[in-house]
């Protein structure tokens, strides 16, 4: 019997094995309240702006790592920069949010700083199992994308022409299904034995405890009423180019900053509970949503 399980194990696709490997934790985060939240559009700007930031730190260090392995036949054939990378439009994302000095105005959680340092030991020491966090982040972000995309401009009154949304936004990627297709037939061929097969799905669960508590940094961040270690301010902090045209064709820059500020403030929560269940849903609902589609 065992060395059926152990025949069964070693023939099934990696893809199928992760998929399985994670369903519990990937149910679990598919039934919480804060998945159900976002996709009535409960967000507001600020923890929007909070889950920008950590993910900015997360996918510079998952790319960084990317590089380093490009041409390493343990990860060489799922390296897709063109495609999937995501730091260079959550720089562009952070920009409209924060203005051109963003770099300045954010932080790294701890939570995040202990993903980012995870995501550095595999990339350098373990390159193997860096396949986990991509398959699990990038597959997840270009299946739940455009929903996620369409929630968020709704729900925070952004453009329509797609600012402060980019990191949803796929430019290299012309077929979503037809491109999971090919990055799962990619991965599939990777040559491991059962011992890394089991590694990789240990890692791919890791992923998600990592993310988890992310959530969990988030979550205090906005019960004590903070944005990257200073207070929030309950005004509106939306810098973009739409609103500086709006000054250039002539609309009055203090009525249109009390008509943003107004616009906003209305959306912050207004108890620690409700900022909570806020800041944890557009997370909850990138994971969920994205590896439900998978």
């Amino acid at each position: 019997t065992s060395v059926l399980l152990l025949f069964s194990s070693m023939s099934r696709d990696l893809s199928e094995l992760m998929k399985e490997a994670t369903k519990e934790v990937h149910e679990q985060a598919e039934n919480t309240p804060f998945m159900m939240n976002f996709q009535k559009g409960q967000v507001s700007l600020h923890e929007f702006k909070l889950v920008a930031t950590s993910l900015y730190f997360i996918y510079s260090a998952l790319e960084e790592e990317s590089e380093r392995n490009k041409d390493n036949p343990v990860y060489a054939p799922v390296y897709f920069p063109a495609e999937l990378h995501r730091k260079a439009a959550l720089e562009q994302d952070l920009e409209y949010f924060y203005g051109r000095n963003w770099k300045e105005e954010i932080t790294c959680p701890e939570a995040t700083q202990k993903y980012v340092e995870r995501l550095h030991y595999i990339g350098k020491s373990h390159p193997e199992l860096l396949v986990a966090h991509a398959y699990t982040r990038y597959l997840g972000d270009l299946s739940g994308g455009q929903v996620l995309k369409k929630i968020a401009q709704k729900a925070l009154q952004l453009p329509s022409t797609g600012e402060g949304v980019a990191f949803f936004t796929f430019d290299g990627v012309s077929n979503a299904t037809k491109f999971k297709q090919l990055y799962r037939s990619r991965m599939n061929a990777l040559e491991m034995d059962l011992a890394t097969k089991k590694r990789v799905l240990e890692e791919a669960k890791k992923a998600f405890l990592l993310n988890i508590q992310v959530f969990e940094a988030l979550q205090e961040l906005v019960t004590k009423g903070q944005e990257n270690g200073h207070p929030v301010q309950l005004k509106a902090e939306l810098r973009t180019r739409n609103i500086n045209k709006s000054y250039e064709h002539g609309v009055a820059p203090g009525k249109e900053s009390e008509r943003i500020n107004r616009r906003h403030t209305d959306m912050m929560p207004v108890t620690p509970l409700v900022r909570w269940i806020l800041a944890l849903s557009f997370l909850a609902m990138t994971v969920a949503v994205g590896l439900f589609v998978m």
